[in-house]
């Protein structure tokens, strides 16, 4: 007798259900796409159903190295969406500013804290064919038109994967909405530029490769998320850290422009975590002919994975400023107010800095920075963030880690009002069982964003309180631009008279006090010196 799979008596045992009237109905199978049909697998509640591993666009292998996405092959029959796709290779790429951001300021260590690492890989071994794209859906039929959240994971555009355990979506299916994860090029494989590619992209840009594949996810989005009960109508893009950016670009890009109507950025957007200007296409042409050495690129384009990441190295992973995708730095896109028209829930953790993870630099070494760094303003920086210790510096260090992504993420929401659409944003304080001295850091929110509690059993009442109430103002959000719902404490929309102020989720859920004002009034200072350089 030949075994049967375990997802395939899942999707049986569904079926069954369905038909005994025991279970609500779900999308009929196969699901018809653009490039061919799928079938399912189930989740553990039966009223979700799972698709993985759906191929969004072509292999970029080979002479497609490099180059935007191109359609995905159509297929005969049906094809079981049951396992996920490869996660994308990062090659000898190295983690730039765009993952999680360079520190620049005092007490970071000359080279800024160290990319935010991914969760350890899921699914089939790393690799460059790996662009595919998963659903989870609780629609009982194509004609409910649900709203759908299209997730990008961070970890420094060198990590991660729509395949990460703690992006299931299905807790938040459960709730309503349908959620898409996917992967995207990572380091080397998706940020190279380089003057050959240039020329050849047909648009004079070259490096933003990563950035083109969640395009190409959302306009296979437009095309096919109708069959699994969606409505490309009430698409939301939502990420975290490097996922953050990325979102954040793409708001700010023509490239996105109708394939979305709401964002979601969870500690990051266009500058990273910390004040500064985008690399420009000709920087990162530099870097590119420097990684790349003597090898034209059909030459690297010939080799194997394994090869062109020994012959490329230290590629800075990170959105570029590359004339299509990215037209301008993003800092003059926002304050004209040319990024797309879309309502934003965005915000920050209150220990964003203790992830990243070093010694602290000294005290006299964060003096001597934060005069490098901040010149003129140096004295009121340190007023704020003082450093006659060394204790004192590491704390201060963490506490300018803290205020310059907050008031990065208040920045936008400023932005966006001033563009006529709503800004939420939100504050993230509640420590999880076994964190410690880090608090509640950089990632902290995802499993309560997400509404998937560890394992372990570790997590308390309190914690299962705070995740459901997250998950479910995320769902509301995205289901109708206002997180507010029953049962659930008021989220005031950002303002002026709120400057301050955002939904505070600790031990307590409510709104209230973040980041001091006189914190945020010091980086606006700065990031107006930054701009006029």
């Amino acid at each position: 007798m030949k075994p049967v799979h375990i997802n395939k008596v899942l999707c049986i045992l569904s079926f069954a259900l369905i038909l005994t009237g025991t279970v609500s109905a779900a999308i009929p199978e196969p699901v018809r796409l653009d490039s061919g049909s799928v079938s399912c697998i189930s989740a553990n509640d039966p009223g979700v159903q799972v698709f993985k591993g759906i191929p969004f666009a072509a292999p970029p292998v080979g002479d497609l190295r490099w180059r935007a996405p191109q359609p995905a092959a159509h297929w005969e029959g049906v094809r079981k969406a049951d396992q996920f796709g490869p996660n994308c290779t990062a090659g000898g790429g190295a983690g730039g500013r765009g993952g999680a951001g360079k520190g620049k300021g005092p007490g970071g260590g000359d080279k800024g804290p160290a990319p935010a690492k991914a969760a350890a890989p899921a699914g089939p071994a790393p690799s460059e064919d790996c662009l595919y794209v998963n659903v989870w859906t609780p629609a009982k039929a194509a004609s409910d038109r649900l709203a759908v959240m299209v997730w990008t994971y961070g970890g420094a555009f060198t990590g991660g994967s729509g395949a990460e355990p703690r992006y299931d979506g299905e807790a938040l299916a459960k709730k309503g909405i349908i959620v898409v994860t996917y992967n995207y090029r990572l380091g080397l494989f998706g940020f190279l530029a380089h003057p050959e590619l240039t020329k050849e992209s047909g648009h004079n840009a070259s490096g933003n490769y990563g950035m083109m594949d969640l395009a190409a996810v959302l306009r296979w989005v437009q095309k096919n998320i109708a069959a699994f009960g969606g409505d490309p109508r009430k698409v939301t893009i939502a990420g975290e850290s490097a996922g953050a950016i990325l979102v954040s670009s793409m708001v700010g890009s023509p490239e996105g422009k109708g394939l979305f109507q709401r964002a979601i950025a969870q500690s990051g957007a266009w500058m990273g975590l910390s004040i500064g200007k985008m690399r420009t296409l000709e920087q990162a042409e530099e870097a590119g002919k420097r990684a790349a050495g003597t090898h034209s690129i059909a030459e690297l384009r010939a080799m194997s994975t394994q090869e062109v990441a020994q012959a490329v190295t230290g590629v800075q992973a990170g959105v570029v400023v590359d004339g299509w995708m990215v037209p301008e730095d993003q800092s003059l896109t926002f304050l004209k107010g040319k990024q797309n028209d879309v309502d934003v829930l965005i915000g920050s953790n209150q220990d964003e800095g203790t992830f990243f993870g070093g010694p602290p630099a000294s005290a006299e070494a964060t003096k001597n920075r934060a005069r490098q760094t901040y010149a003129d303003l140096a004295d009121d920086f340190l007023k704020l963030y003082p450093a006659n210790t060394d204790a004192e510096a590491g704390a201060s260090s963490l506490m300018r880690s803290r205020d310059e992504t907050g008031w990065h993420q208040r920045t936008w929401a400023q932005l966006t009002t001033k563009r006529g659409k709503k800004a939420y944003l939100f504050y993230f304080t509640h420590v999880p069982p076994g964190n410690g001295a880090r608090g509640a850091t950089h990632t902290a929110e995802l499993p309560y964003m997400f509404n998937n509690p560890p394992a372990n059993g570790s997590w308390t009442d309190v914690d299962h309180k705070v995740a459901d109430m997250m998950s479910s103002y995320w769902v509301n959000f995205i289901a109708t631009s206002d997180p507010n719902g029953k049962g659930l404490p008021e989220w005031q929309a950002y303002g002026a008279k709120n400057d301050s102020q955002a939904m505070v989720f600790g031990d307590t859920v409510q709104f209230g006090p973040q980041i001091e004002l006189p914190r945020l009034a010091f980086f606006d200072k700065y990031y107006a010196v930054v701009q006029k350089k």
